[in-house]
């Protein structure tokens, strides 16, 4: 049994120390009715490697890719043109292989990049620093939550509204168990008076801009509200392109920032791998999850990197440590290096103006439609707009003409009946001016 180093003996010796009769007895309380054997999975014959092969394909060509047809999903995913130089660099054996740098004399390469990341991330966010990446926007922003509770001593954690709804679950999810987390109401293209919801108990205020209908909020007064009553103001941003136009959360006073780094040298892929970006005060650094690449001096006076922080549980004891996240997400965060390195400062805000203008552009046309309303007064890439029927139904009719239209809110919120004629619309720079008349002309029509 090469993979089971245990002997039939040392099973026996187990279940009599445990006073167990054999192996069933520990399933005893098992309900006869929820133990299935073999006869229960109907699964078919052996296949060869080519049956599988043709099997497979058949079931991947019911999927319309995203670069085939006009299309307009945002709502936390964005797609972005990725330069054929970040793939090819990524892939070099000494990126695509290497794992944690723990030994730096041999790692420099993979500890330069990261020290390069946080720089991109720091400067991008107005921040002070930045961490080596987290896993993705959502996690990054329940480990932002953790870390408030950790600085303030306070549990209390508002959310509001417009914050992504699978963020906030997973705030809910992982935060939620160490202290009590709030959620403000939905107010599709309005903002909620959060800053009255702030009292002595609040650790932080949870706020995204653009949020997820695309309306970008005004920081500063929540940030001077979180302050006076001593708690934190965590900025999420799960478009990071916006950053090449819009003020950083930072200059608007925020203490933390989590945000979604996808945009950035990365594609769709399905839902992942993305990169989570993360970035503090100076002061809050000790208390900054994940790890940190620092720059040094060797012992010839030569540059030199290293893992400076490392407050994980599997460096440190675990009443210590500031999370139990195993990694950072390395060859993600390379190829978002890597692209935004390409782009420079001037591409990345040319980039961000290009965006905006033709996102401002497609709005402005769409709200003439009979029937429809823009309901997002300002924006960047994305905004929202109300039907006069369920987007969900629009969406659809509309995929069959070819188009896909955007997300309905009701997939993002199933149980807010308010939200079913609300569609949420991404344009970016792979949007074409052909695919952008397709979308008007199709939706027209839908609406009538």
């Amino acid at each position: 049994m090469r993979y089971l180093p245990l002997t039939k003996d040392d099973r026996a010796a187990m279940l009599n120390k445990i006073g167990a009769r054999d192996i069933d007895a520990l399933f005893r309380d098992v309900p006869k009715a929820a133990i299935v054997g073999r006869s229960a999975f109907d699964l078919p014959d052996t296949q060869g490697e080519l049956e599988v092969e043709r099997a497979l394909s058949r079931m991947a060509a019911k999927n319309v890719s995203a670069g085939s047809v006009p299309f307009f999903c945002g709502a936390g995913a964005y797609r972005h043109h990725v330069p054929a130089a970040v793939d090819h660099l990524i892939q070099r054996s000494e990126f695509l292989t290497s794992y944690t740098p723990y030994q730096p004399e041999i790692a420099q390469g993979t500890l330069q990049y990261l020290f390069e990341f946080q720089t991109q991330v720091a400067l991008l966010t107005g921040m002070e620093v930045a961490n080596a990446s987290l896993y993705d926007g959502s996690t990054a922003t329940a480990e932002a939550v953790l870390m408030a509770q950790r600085v303030t001593r306070r549990s209390k954690a508002i959310l509001s509204g417009g914050l992504h709804p699978h963020y906030a679950e997973t705030v809910e999810t992982v935060a939620g168990l160490s202290g009590r987390v709030v959620r403000t109401p939905v107010t599709p293209g309005n903002t909620e008076d959060i800053e009255a919801l702030i009292d002595d108990e609040t650790a932080c205020v949870v706020v995204q801009s653009p949020d997820v209908f695309g309306l970008i909020r005004n920081l500063r007064p929540i940030a001077a509200a979180a302050h006076a009553k001593g708690a934190l103001l965590i900025a999420v941003i799960t478009e990071v392109v916006s950053l090449g136009l819009l003020e950083s959360p930072g200059a608007q006073g925020a203490d933390i920032v989590a945000a979604e780094g996808q945009s950035i040298g990365n594609g769709l892929n399905f839902g992942g791998p993305y990169v989570g970006l993360f970035a503090t005060r100076e002061k809050f650094i000790r208390q900054m999850p994940g790890r940190l690449s620092g720059e040094t001096a060797d012992a010839s006076g030569k540059r030199g990197y290293v893992l400076t922080l490392s407050t994980r549980e599997q460096h440190i004891r675990r009443e210590k440590a500031t999370s139990n996240i195993c990694t950072n997400s390395g060859l993600c965060c390379l190829a978002f290096t890597i692209h935004l390195s390409l782009l420079g400062e001037e591409g990345f805000t040319r980039l961000a103006r290009a965006n905006h203008a033709k996102a401002a552009a497609l709005a402005e046309r769409l709200a003439d439609l009979n029937g429809v309303s823009l309901i997002t007064p300002n924006f960047f890439n994305e905004f929202t707009l109300e039907l006069p029927k369920p987007a969900a139904s629009v969406v659809d009719a509309l995929v069959d003409k070819g188009i896909i239209a955007g997300v309905p809110a009701s997939r993002l919120m199933p149980h807010d009946h308010a939200a079913r004629n609300f569609l949420i619309v991404a344009v970016t720079e792979t949007v074409s001016d052909e695919d952008c008349d397709a979308l008007v002309h199709a939706l027209g029509r839908a609406v009538q």
